[in-house]
């Protein structure tokens, strides 16, 4: 995700300083706490950037909008916390027996925060609604496997139907899937929001919806003040096993990662999203038990404007190639990212299902002459300069910097960050394709496969393929692990279409995130998950 699709696309340690809200007391503990003082109607304050989009279920590609959406929604299945492992959510039971054809159960009883019941349809409606092109939702695609994606999304001309042929409600708590090719983890992707399901009033006006949504989730939407912040309360009917342990959620923009950091440090913020670069060498010093430093689901990359001109050529793959060897990882995460990440050798993350040792190869082994050598080999690079288009509220400018002084040092190309005020920003410029020659490029797992990282990244007309990379090679070899019946052939086909990644080199793995985070002495019981994420509803406000 941008930062989920979560695997989402992410902002970084990002994210309007408020001013303090009643999320909590000032009460100096250690941060573990005394479990008989917490205040259950106490709500917490997390940082955050503003949403990129309206917050509808498939239009939330990026961390601002999808940790929001991700509360206020549950879907069929979701991932448990402590291992990640799929379990059910309003699914009672989701049935296969060539993972191709679905009958899905659902749970009795749900409602939506409006009271109107969660039915069969609540799930049909909403994923015929989001796959239709006339709606445009950024997510779109995640329901291009199921019969009939293509009459209701063409990839040229009008729709035609508005109905997918695959999905057919059978009663109230029934519906089927049919896909067009089995898909062995088609159970892992309805864990992502895109598949959750939308009550009757959005469909009457999705435009108002998506400034007040509602959902089905532990959290009821409460207000969206633009630029500010977002707050949530609990739902108390809701029916899921994770009920809230707390009364609710503030989500709060920062245009500065270091005044994020800044406030959790004064008691002001509750929780923290990443520390930023310049408060890494501290935070663990500062903040003692209540510092967070472990892996997580995700990779930070530069990736490629492979439809600008000078990038389109083949041999511009050697010149991508040249400009990997050309940064020093291990130099880079040591001592400007302070250990926070980790030098990436695959585009997929370690602990991820998938997973390669050194896919990537020597392409990510600094060598500055062979580097030299590949740039020279593949044309030079265009004009001698490349930009990379990052957002500058992400706390990314240190590692920017360092990377192209790195690349100038080790091949005298020049290169220069390109940043832009804050994320929405900069993924608006990504999404219109308006870069010159590189952008940060951060994921996040949506769900914990190969298949996230690779085919929703760079599979052609991938929604989140932002390069524009196409391959016929590797949709092919995507293709056929997509139709295995087994996730574990799955996982292995995809090993087989990331080696041409490291051939083709449309983006450039840099290093993987670790959750390096924190919380304020106003909570307690705070863990966060492989995805990066805090487990929203176990977190506890002491009481005043």
């Amino acid at each position: 995700m941008r930062g989920a699709k979560s695997a989402k696309w992410v902002a970084g340690a990002a994210v309007v300083a408020l001013a303090a809200t009643a999320c909590g007391s000032s009460d100096s503990g250690d941060g573990k706490g005394d479990k008989a003082a917490v205040n259950a109607k106490g709500v917490y304050s997390y940082q955050s950037t503003e949403p990129q989009h309206p917050l509808q279920p498939a239009n939330a590609m990026e961390v601002g909008g999808g940790r929001i959406v991700k509360n206020l929604f549950r879907g069929l299945v979701n991932y448990d916390p402590a291992d990640g492992k799929l379990r059910n959510a309003m699914a009672e039971k989701i049935e296969t027996k060539d993972a191709q054809h679905y009958d899905v159960t659902i749970k009795s009883g749900w409602t939506f925060h409006d009271g109107t019941p969660v039915t069969a349809a609540s799930f049909v409606d909403s994923w015929n609604w989001s796959a239709d092109v006339k709606n445009n939702q950024v997510n779109s695609n995640w329901f291009s496997d199921i019969v009939g994606y293509s009459d209701v999304h063409p990839d040229k001309g009008d729709p035609k139907a508005d109905k997918m042929s695959g999905l057919k409600v059978v009663d109230d708590t029934h519906f089927t899937i049919d896909l067009t090719n089995p898909v062995s983890y088609f159970e892992y992707k309805l864990g992502y929001t895109a598949f959750s399901p939308l009550p009757k009033v959005f469909f009457t006006d999705p435009a108002k919806y998506g400034e007040s949504p509602i959902g089905n989730g532990p959290y009821k939407f409460v207000k969206w003040e633009h630029n500010k912040a977002v707050t949530l309360a609990a739902y108390p009917d809701y029916k899921g096993d994770d009920k809230p342990k707390n009364g609710g959620i503030v989500f709060k923009n920062y245009t500065q990662a270091e005044a994020a950091y800044k406030e959790l440090t004064s008691d002001t913020l509750d929780v923290l999203d990443q520390v930023d670069p310049t408060d890494l060498t501290n935070y663990k010093a500062d903040l003692g038990d209540r510092a967070v430093d472990q892996p997580q689901g995700g990779i930070v990359s530069v990736a490629f404007a492979t439809y600008s001109p000078g990038w389109k050529d083949a041999d511009k793959a050697k010149v991508r190639q040249g400009l990997s060897m050309a940064i020093d990882r291990d130099t880079i995460t040591k001592t400007v990212l302070q250990g926070s990440r980790l030098p990436a050798d695959s585009w997929v993350p370690p602990g991820v299902a998938g997973y390669k040792k050194d896919t990537c190869g020597e392409a990510c082994t600094y060598n500055p002459a062979k580097a030299k050598e590949l740039i020279k080999a593949g044309g030079g690079v265009p004009n001698n300069k490349v930009t990379i288009l990052y957002n500058a509220d992400g706390g990314h400018k240190e590692w920017v910097d360092a990377t192209c002084n790195s690349i100038r040092q080790a091949t005298g190309v020049d290169c220069a960050g390109a940043p832009k005020p804050d994320f929405k920003t900069a993924r608006d410029l990504i999404d219109g394709h308006k870069v010159d020659s590189m952008m940060r490029s951060a994921w996040v797992q949506d769900y914990p496969l190969n298949a996230n990282f690779l085919r929703d990244i760079y599979g052609t007309g991938a929604s989140a393929n932002d390069s524009l990379y196409s391959s016929p090679e590797f949709d092919k070899l995507a293709k056929a692990a997509d139709k295995a019946t087994s996730v574990e052939e799955t996982t292995s086909l995809y090993q087989q279409a990331e080696t041409v990644l490291a051939k083709d080199m449309p983006s450039i793995p840099l290093w993987y995130y670790k959750t390096n985070a924190g919380w304020s002495n106003n909570v307690q019981n705070v863990k966060y998950d492989s995805f990066g994420d805090p487990v929203f509803t176990d977190v506890e406000v002491k009481q005043k």
